[in-house]
Order: C-alpha cells, then structure tokens, then sequence
C-alpha cells in the first residue's frame, strides 16, 4: 500500500504532514512520488490566503478521474482549509468523492479515520473545535534532513483583525519542556543539524512548570552536540531583552529573527490588532541590534489593507529603509471570512494594490541585493541541505538564511561546509568550498 502527501501553507503544515506520514507508516503504507501509484492521497491545506484556497480546490477536482478508475483508492483532505467554518460541507458537496475530511485538531486519530472510511464506503468527517490529544505519541517521518522542524506551541491567542489562524488552529497550547527537549535531543544523536522550533508565536511560549521561551530555548542550545537552532515565528509586541540575552550567549543560535511588522502604519497597526507601534517595533530592533550587531531581521508585510492611504503605505516603504531587513515575504491582503478585517469597509481597488505590492517588492529586493553583494571575498559558514540537479550544484544556507550553491565532487548534504563567496544573485550566493 502507497501513500502521497500534498502540502500546501508554512513550515507547521510540512511538519504536520510528516506526522501523517509517520501514522502512515505505522498503518504499513509506503511513500509514493506518484498519484497514480498511490492508494491514498492525502491533501494537507492551508486557508491564510485565498490563492491557497483556489490551488487545493483546483487539485482535488482534478482526481475524479483518477478516483473513478481506481474504486479502492481513498483520498482525504485535512488541514487549515477543513477546519474553516463551513468548508467541510462545501468540500463534500463539491467532491463527493472525498473519503475523509479532518480538521487541524483531529490529525492523531487520522488512522482510525482511515480504518472507517475502508470499513464504510462513505466519506468520513472529523472536525473537532478543539484539540483532544497531543501528537507527542507519533513518529514523524522526516523529510527535511539534515533540518528538523520542533513544534513547541499550537493555536493562537493574538487575533490579528486579518488572520483565520486562530479560528482554524485554535487557542494556543504549549508542549511540555522536557518532552521538547528529549525530542531535540534524539534529533541530535540520530544526526540532524539545525533544530527549528515552531509555534504560531514562539515568544509566548509558557510550559507547564512556568518555562518561559528564552529559558526554553536556552535548555535546547545547551544540548551537547554539532548543530544550530532557529526559531519562528516570533510576535513583535512579546519581544524581550531576555531573548536577545540568550541568542547573544549561544553561538549554536543563529543570529537571525524573523519578526513579521505587516505595516509602517500606526493607524493600520491599530486596525490589524498588532498591539505595537512602529516606534516600538524600532526601538526593539535597535535594541537587538546593539546587542547583537550582525544579527539579521526579516519580516512580513501586508499591503492595502482596508483604507489603507498611499501615504499610509508609504510609512510602510520607509519603515523597510530604516528597518534594514535582510528579506521579506510580501503579501496583498487577503480577506479571510469570519476575520474582522473581513467586515471591514474600505477594500483598497486591485489595481492599487497591484502598485503597491510591486513598489514594495522592488524597495526590498534591491535591499536584499545590496546585502547579498557584501558577500561577495567572504567566507562563510552553510550548512549543505541538498543538491539541485538543474544547476548541479550543492545548497545550504548560512545562519542569516542566505542560500549559498556550490560544486562538489562527493556528497557534502549534512556537512557544515566553509564556503568563499565569488558571486551573488538576488538573494542567492555562489561560492568555492573549502
């Protein structure tokens, strides 16, 4: 028996969908490349955006063939997406062909719901409103070698007016620290090199005994072994001089904080429940940065959020002057229903924000070049994560997050390997190892 995954969405969905996996093959299924060869698809969503909405209808539709000839095959969509109010029914109804829907909070019972849908011919549903059980029991089947990821959080108390992932994740709820850090441990001895721990929010990590996140993550760099860590994402307004202090004391942190800011704006910061000010956002950069001088920051960025003025946008294009972020993932806003910002009034035209998003990806990407060029006669420490057959070229990032290629006559995936830069790209660098 074969399975497929298909994982839409951030770093939390591709580890979620290796802990499908992992209940996968424990039922004895085998991972298969292809859909056709498979006897379960298993279509992990996301819904923070619409586009990823649109690309899983669009490739769940396009099974029903593949379901007609093959009677026996199951197909089930968990995820983000099945969790939204309302679209479980909307997905049964428009692919009746489903054989299982299930929710964000019901992934450990996934193989039971595998066993019912074999046992009874008609598509199963499980959507929990909240989550009955950790995943602590399952063994993921990693994928990402020599990087695992850690969750250390679930859910989310910040509701942000534009975002659903409360609604779909649920309130947020810490792992026991020690068992995070048997976990990190084990990832260690089994030969995995940069440990990510992941949460909604990270920052307000609190564990059972009152572990806070800096004291949290200090246990794990503690950790005997030859690895780094990094973390995300963390929330702006829970920023602490106690976090600085630990990544300033441990070199196996890397000196790299994603801190997504999504506006310039103070009035739009209002309105998007971020709980900061722009002045505050700096201060803390300025901050971290006379801590930690070579400590890189990127960020998210949400454009034409409702009214937002040009002049309002603007603050955001000189927030990125002055912020100097080393990359940014950049987004129009999306309206996500049940979300405050969904209601609002004030939908910025499409042609605006399509002028406001290509203004602000030309303003960071040119940053982003300037930084990338400063490279160029360094060398610097990547980590080798795999090897890109069309440039026959080996890969891996420095603790910044810059993705340097590199030629090499034998395997070097896993290895930290001293790289001099010769030349740089946009955001990628290309070098000679030593």
């Amino acid at each position: 028996m074969n399975y497929h995954i298909v994982t839409y969405g951030c770093q939390m969905n591709l580890h979620e969908s290796e802990k499908i996996a992992g209940i996968l093959k424990e039922k004895g299924y085998t991972e298969q490349s292809s859909m056709e060869e498979a006897d379960i698809i298993v279509f992990n969503t996301c819904c923070i955006r619409e586009n990823a909405e649109n690309h899983a209808f669009g490739n769940i539709g396009a099974l029903k063939r593949l379901k007609r000839e093959k009677k026996d095959l199951l197909i089930a969509v968990g995820g983000c997406m099945v969790q939204e109010e309302g679209k479980a029914n909307l997905l049964k109804e428009k692919f009746p062909f489903i054989d299982i829907l299930f929710g964000t909070h019901d992934l450990p019972g996934f193989g039971a719901l595998i066993d019912a849908a074999r046992a009874r011919k008609k598509t199963v549903i499980s959507i929990s409103d909240e989550r009955r059980e950790t995943e602590d029991g399952i063994s993921p089947v990693r994928t990402s070698y020599p990087n695992a990821w850690v969750n250390i959080t679930y859910g989310c108390n910040n509701f942000c007016s534009y975002c659903i992932v409360p609604y779909v994740r649920g309130r947020e709820r810490s792992r026991n620290a020690d068992r995070i850090l048997n976990e990190v441990a084990a990832l260690i001895k089994d030969g995995y090199k940069e440990i990510t721990l992941l949460g909604q929010n990270v920052d307000s990590y609190r564990g059972e005994d009152g572990t806070t996140f800096p004291q949290l993550l200090d246990r794990v760099a503690s950790l005997e072994g030859d690895f780094r860590v990094r973390f995300m994402t963390s929330h702006p307004k829970d920023f602490t001089e106690d976090l600085v202090a630990v990544m300033k004391k441990h070199r196996k942190i890397c000196k790299h904080l994603h801190l997504p800011v999504q506006s310039g704006n103070d009035r739009i910061l209002r309105l998007m429940n971020r709980r900061y000010t722009r002045e505050k956002y700096l201060a803390d950069l300025a901050a971290l940065r006379r801590e930690i001088p070579d400590c890189e920051v990127t960020t998210d960025l949400i454009v034409a959020f409702p009214t937002e003025t040009e002049e309002e946008f603007r603050d955001t294009l000189s927030l990125v002057e002055e912020a100097d972020f080393s990359s940014a993932f950049m987004f129009i806003y999306s309206p996500r229903k049940g979300t405050r910002a969904a209601e609002m009034e004030g939908r910025i035209p499409e042609e605006v924000a399509k002028d406001r998003i290509a203004r602000l990806i030309a303003l960071v990407n040119s940053k982003t070049r300037e930084k990338s060029a400063k490279y160029v006669g360094k060398t610097v420490e990547i980590l080798c994560e795999d090897f890109d057959e069309k440039k026959n070229m080996y890969l891996g990032r420095d603790e910044y997050g810059r993705m340097g290629y590199f030629r090499s006559e034998r395997n070097r995936i896993g290895e930290f390997v001293n790289l001099k830069i010769t030349e740089a790209n946009g955001i990628s660098l290309y070098g000679e190892a030593e």
